[in-house]
């Protein structure tokens, strides 16, 4: 096995290797050649290579976002770590371990007009949980750090004792920012200069970092919940709200001695991956028909819970924001181990410990409430029921009925990623089998980057995965299929409606050349072409019986990975959308 000669880039790989980092996402480039070489010469670790820094830093979020297991990126110095920003953002905001290792130019070959160069220490100090920038070494290019940074150089100590201490210095700094971004499930960045030559190996290591154990974490308890079961237990309504979850967090006997409850009612999203027969999976047909009654102000007050128990990441439905901002509740409570948003301007209290551990305390000291708070929206929740199944009879071939008859059609087990934006939110209005894995990067809600995700989620789930996408999330990312981690068992369904299709959804929307070209950015793009380049086999649903056929082949075991590009009338989707919401009122 072969070591870089820098201690630095050796110090790196033996602290990873150390902490069980052992997914390295490499983008090519030469300033980063000592630590490929260090993280490719060693068995230890599975690296892959990935041109594209934004899609390689999105690729590793996914198999961190699957295996719940921190995974490095490792990329050159100048603007390729800047690709990465995108995807260190959706992991601070989502809570994936994120380890993010650039290579650097020396300090003074900074701002002095050298090419691939730029001031990347702290780059990320907004959206970063912690920032480790490591010292040069001394004892490699000795001569030119002598000629060019003398100020690197101590007069009062030896080169061999001032690497001493570089390397007792570099070796505190990775082993609080690994350790960081495993504990705090947090996305780091570990900033690393290095000198020429980049390329000497040597057989054996030149340092021996000293790597402390990790220290036995003291499970959080849940306490002090006598004053807080009181309210619960004198409330006639509750509302527990579930953003995003990773599936099979949230213990299945909670949600079933919840849901007994008439005096709670439970909205979760797709995102949620949680499911009882009583919960509400569709918030926005609760709220939309309130929105249009001549009586909102009633229905509203009626709705309008007295606590609001909130667990889970970001929520996607926008009307349940508006809502719960407009008619808050008496009391917010939030779970969660790290963190508690004000979303709803209303937090009166965060328990700080995993769902789990909150139940199982909490629910011992409560009791049932009579009420009508659940019976009454339940009659609500059968009414939209069945008239989104007589609505789906009267409309043509569109997003939403492509919609009603992929998601059904999605096999036990399988792994959903699905992309932001108009995606995200049709799957919201349909019921999805409680065997499937749901993910979306809502930590952010951007488009950028949904594909690469799904592909490096897939490298270790077991069963198959499926991207749903629509035309301009697939292509903003079509540089996630340039690698050869695709698997044959890999299905991305596109849904074309050739442009951005939201925009004619929201506020603003009007037929002129402007908002065609500015906001839809309508456009003819030939997905075909792309599926021919990656090798990817293509098929293409353009009216209701097609994308039937097309389905029940699908899914079967292939030789190469599968895109269906569904073809959706461009101009009638939003009225078809808007009139559904008119038609369950």
């Amino acid at each position: 096995m072969r070591y870089s000669s820098i201690p630095t880039a050796q110090s790196v790989i033996l602290h990873c290797k150390a902490k069980g980092v052992k997914d390295i996402v490499i983008s090519p480039g030469s300033r980063n050649a000592p630590l490929t070489i260090g993280f490719t010469e060693d068995p230890y670790f599975k690296c892959y290579s990935v041109v594209d820094e934004r899609c390689a830093a999105f690729f590793a979020l996914g198999i961190a976002q699957n295996t719940g297991k921190i995974v490095a990126v490792v990329c050159t110095s100048g603007s390729a770590m800047l690709n990465y920003y995108p995807a260190v953002a959706e992991a601070f905001y989502s809570d994936i371990p994120l380890l993010v290792i650039s290579a650097d130019r020396p300090s003074y070959r900074i701002d002095i007009g050298d090419g691939q160069t730029i001031r990347q220490e702290n780059v990320f100090k907004n959206h970063i949980g912690y920032q480790a920038n490591l010292k040069q070494d001394v004892s490699h290019a000795t001569t030119t750090i002598q000629k060019f940074g003398e100020q690197l150089l101590s007069a009062k100590k030896t080169v061999e004792e001032q690497q001493k201490d570089i390397n007792t210095f570099n070796s505190a700094e990775l082993q609080n920012a690994i350790d960081y971004a495993v504990n705090e499930y947090a996305p780091v960045h570990i900033n690393v200069p290095l000198e020429e030559p980049l390329y000497n190996t040597e057989e054996y290591s030149c340092v021996y970092p000293t790597v402390k154990e990790e220290e036995e974490t003291i499970p959080e308890s849940c306490s002090k919940l006598d004053d807080f079961a009181s309210i619960w237990n004198t409330s006639t309504r509750k509302m527990i709200l579930v953003g995003v979850n990773k599936p099979n967090v949230v213990e299945q006997q909670f949600l079933d001695e919840v849901a007994e409850d008439e005096s709670v009612i439970v909205f979760t999203e797709t995102t949620s991956n949680i499911h009882h027969s009583t919960f509400f999976n569709s918030i926005d047909s609760i709220l939309a028909p309130i929105e249009k009654s001549e009586n909102k102000e009633e229905l509203f007050t009626a709705l309008k819970p007295d606590i609001l128990l909130t667990f889970g990441g970001l929520i996607v439905s926008k009307k349940i924001k508006h809502f719960l901002r407009t008619y808050k509740p008496k009391h917010h409570w939030h779970i969660d181990g790290k963190k508690a948003y004000n979303t709803f301007y209303s937090l009166s209290h965060h328990f700080k410990v995993d769902t789990n551990t909150f139940f199982n305390a909490f629910l011992d000291k409560t009791k049932f409430v009579d009420s009508t708070y659940y019976a009454k929206w339940s009659k609500v929740k059968l009414n939209y029921e069945e008239k989104r199944e007589a609505y789906l009879k009267t409309i043509p071939f569109s997003d939403m009925l492509a919609f009603s008859q992929i998601l059904p059609s999605i096999p036990d087990g399988y792994q959903v990623h699905l992309s932001n934006s108009s995606t995200v939110r049709y799957a919201q209005l349909f019921p999805l089998k409680n065997t499937l894995k749901v993910y979306c990067n809502r930590g952010t809600s951007g488009i950028d980057g949904s594909t690469s995700t799904a592909v490096g989620a897939s490298i270790y789930n077991k069963k198959p995965t499926l991207l749903v996408t629509g035309d301009l999330s697939f292509l903003y990312d079509s540089n996630a299929l340039w690698n050869n981690y695709v698997k044959p068992n890999f299905r991305i369904i596109v849904i074309n409606n050739s442009g951005g299709g939201i925009f004619r959804i929201l506020p603003g929307q009007e037929e002129t050349e402007n908002y065609k070209t500015y906001f839809e950015t309508a456009h003819n793009l030939e997905i075909e072409n792309l599926c021919n380049m990656y090798n990817v086999d293509y098929k293409l649903a353009n009216d209701e019986n097609t994308l039937n056929q097309h389905l029940e082949d699908f899914y079967k075991e292939s030789d190469k990975a599968i895109l269906l590009e569904v073809k959706t009338p461009r101009i009638i989707n939003n009225k078809i959308l808007l009139s559904y919401f008119d038609f369950i009122s």
